[in-house]
């Protein structure tokens, strides 16, 4: 037995996502941290200064997390009725909330009390912003008004009555003071310039708007609504450059990477879409367990936070670069060890030896060389192997296959070791890669284990569910079949010659042969 040649394992194509930069710097976050808020997220927002709290509106309250803590560190509960949105001013020092009883309250984020209350909204509040100056408040409603006000006098300086539907979203200008963007349920947006009292611009999304955004150039803007987002050149009068309809529902928010290259936009779909802002391309997606409503970025995208129909708030923290700890040099031998005798010359009268490099045996090899089956078979079925290397543990039931002792080494296995064949099979079995070798090894495990069915539970169940996926399999493979023959059927059509000769009767009754061009 000493020459025994090692079981050849069978390479595979990985299967799955392209990987990309873009994959690898969405995919370098850490588990997500999982909060319960008392209803549905309605927004999240950042402080745009250290240390990058982030406020969070859900139900009555608005809460104010430590960008690491799981507790909040603030409460603002002294709502009348549900708020709706809340927005840190540029500074960070200030937060402005909006609520259903159409109040609009300023905040100091050292204190709890409201500093300012604006009363003109007569239905609920769903936007709010600060404007570039910092001294005025943009507000939008449910009554189908836009109102400025001012902070220091807590007056209402302006009122726009151009929508007519709700107002459910809108953003100001981070250059300019005196503009900024509203979005309604009327299906268009609208940019307003607190100079000439009117609106400057409007274009028409198409759909009920839920969510704007404007880029810190002020040159583009997206809208969201229905299943489409919308990119807009302004300094082209409201240009539409693209239309993008990459979700299944209904977009709900919209958000803008740290670098302005990446755009991400929440769904009701439970998708997060990460797309290029250069070739409006979807570089990546995340998935949530519920309907999303709301969505931020942190500074630098070292946090995620997304708030969901169920009231969770799903965040997630960038991983850290683990730094490489220096170990001690070892000393290496010289350059002159490895070169020795490197350039000696063989003489006529040497004897040359080449000394065999030697072999080493995997552990299943070696099972194999002493004709111990089973035993090679139990370890490449332990879970490390068939979860990280599956494609070992096909190639030794292949192996098996092909010396004809495979109905050998599955035969006369407890209730534990056939536990870890049918996990194997129940979840490679559907994979094409491996369905060819296990479907032959299902249906002799089968063969096997069908008369003892019924004296344990749990080998019964995964026993019905493996024959059960493999009468699915061969359903496919025949489907598979079918569809390749009428393939071929259609590739030989394809590949008849243009002209075809048919027999056709003159008006005298002679049959003339002619030409039909396909």
């Amino acid at each position: 037995m000493a020459g025994y040649k090692p079981v050849a394992i069978q390479t595979y194509p990985i299967l799955g996502e392209k990987i990309t930069q873009d994959t690898l710097y969405w995919n370098n976050y850490k588990t997500p941290v999982q909060i319960k808020e008392f209803g549905a997220v309605s927004k999240v927002d950042f402080s745009p200064q250290p240390p990058y709290n982030y406020a969070v509106t859900a139900s009555s309250r608005i809460h104010i997390y430590g960008r690491y803590s799981q507790e909040p560190i603030k409460t603002f509960s002294r709502f009348k009725d549900t708020a709706y949105c809340a927005t840190f001013r540029q500074d960070g020092r200030l937060l402005v909330a909006g609520s259903e009883d159409g109040g609009v309250q300023l905040f100091d984020i050292s204190g709890r009390a409201p500093l300012r209350q604006f009363e003109g909204h007569t239905k609920a509040v769903h936007t709010v912003d600060f404007t570039a100056d910092k001294y005025h408040v943009v507000s939008g409603a449910d009554d189908y008004t836009v109102k400025l006000w001012d902070i220091p006098n807590s007056k209402e300086i302006l009122t726009f009555k151009e929508h007519s539907d709700y107002v459910r979203c809108g953003c100001a200008s981070k250059l300019n003071p005196d503009l900024f963007i509203t979005g309604s349920y009327d299906h268009t947006v609208k940019m307003f310039d607190a100079r000439t009292n009117t609106s400057v611009l409007s274009v028409e999304h198409g759909q009920p708007v839920e969510s704007v955004l404007l880029f810190p150039s002020g040159g583009l803007l997206v809208s969201a609504g229905g299943r489409y987002v919308k990119v807009w050149d302004m300094l082209k009068g409201g240009q539409l450059l693209v239309s993008l309809k990459n979700h299944h529902k209904t977009v709900t928010c919209l958000c803008l990477s740290s670098s302005g290259q990446r755009l991400l936009s929440g769904s009701l779909d439970r998708k997060v879409k990460v797309y290029s802002t250069t070739s409006y391309k979807v570089v990546h997606s995340f998935d949530y367990a519920a309907s999303i409503l709301s969505l931020a970025l942190a500074h630098e995208d070292e946090t995620i936070v997304v708030g969901m129909t169920n009231g969770i708030l799903s965040v997630k923290h960038r991983k850290s670069e683990a730094k490489k700890e220096s170990l001690p040099r070892r000393r290496r031998p010289a350059y002159r060890t490895f070169i020795k005798g490197k350039n000696y010359m063989k003489q006529r009268d040497d004897i040359l030896i080449n000394r065999p490099a030697k072999k080493h045996l995997e552990l299943y090899d070696r099972d194999l060389k002493h004709f111990r089956i089973s035993k090679a078979l139990d370890r490449v079925l332990d879970p490390t192997c068939t979860i990280k290397t599956p494609e070992i543990t096909v190639s030794i039931i292949k192996e098996l296959n092909r010396r004809g002792v495979l109905a050998n080494a599955l035969a006369g296995r407890d209730e534990k070791e056939i536990s870890h064949v049918l996990n194997f099979l129940i979840r490679h079995l559907s994979q094409p890669r491996f369905a060819p070798v296990l479907i032959n090894a299902a249906e002799i495990i089968i063969d096997i284990y069908l008369p003892v069915i019924g004296q344990s539970p749990v080998v019964d169940k995964k026993f019905l569910l493996l024959q059960g996926l493999v009468e699915k399999e061969i359903d496919y493979q025949r489907e598979l079949l079918q569809t390749l023959g009428m393939m071929d059927m259609l590739f030989a059509t394809m590949r008849r010659k243009e002209g075809t000769s048919v027999l056709e009767h003159t008006s005298d009754g002679f049959p003339e042969n002619k030409k039909i061009e396909s």
